[in-house]
């Protein structure tokens, strides 16, 4: 019986082994999408989702409690809206966070309306509301983790990601 279980053990040890692939990350066989052929990852590339999340900005954040959108907030979000315009094959999906205070249900529907505020936002900058998403996760997916003011403030954020391909 022993022998068995370390069998079992050593057998699924090798499989799952077997499933990484160290090269996974590798820009080398990434589909070209944007111009100038350059890959999606490449943040030289002012067409790349790369670009978009490192140098227009893919978060805003907010104050406790609050949806409403800050004038920082809107600075980054007409960085958003001209990207957006000058790249119409990308479509976006708006997460909506809030940090751990309070319940579940609460955050879900804050983080909803953090989300909101973005899209309604991005659509008066002449975004199509079509290829825009949202989604909530309330606190299930914080950034930083920790029982301190600096960790919920990182956490209180409506995060713009970028999709290849308009889906309808």
């Amino acid at each position: 019986m022993r022998y068995t279980s370390r069998a079992i053990l050593l057998v699924a040890a090798v499989a799952l082994g077997a499933c990484t692939n160290a090269n996974r990350f590798d820009d080398k066989d990434a589909v070209v999408l944007g111009g100038a052929g350059a890959g999606a990852g490449d943040a030289s590339n002012p067409a790349s989702p790369a670009y978009f999340q490192q140098a227009v900005g893919d978060r805003v954040l907010f104050t406790v409690d609050q949806s409403r959108l800050s004038e920082e907030a809107k600075a980054v979000l007409d960085g958003q809206a001209r990207w957006l315009q000058d790249n119409p094959e990308y479509a976006a999906i708006i997460e909506g966070h809030a940090d751990e205070q309070g319940t579940r249900e609460y955050n879900l529907a804050l983080g909803a309306r953090r989300a909101n505020a973005v899209h309604e936002y991005l659509v008066s900058r002449g975004v199509a509301g079509s290829r825009l998403e949202v989604v909530s996760y309330g606190k299930e997916r914080p950034i930083e983790i920790c029982s301190d003011e600096s960790c919920y403030a990182k956490n209180r954020r409506a995060v713009t990601v970028i999709s290849a391909g308009l889906s309808g």
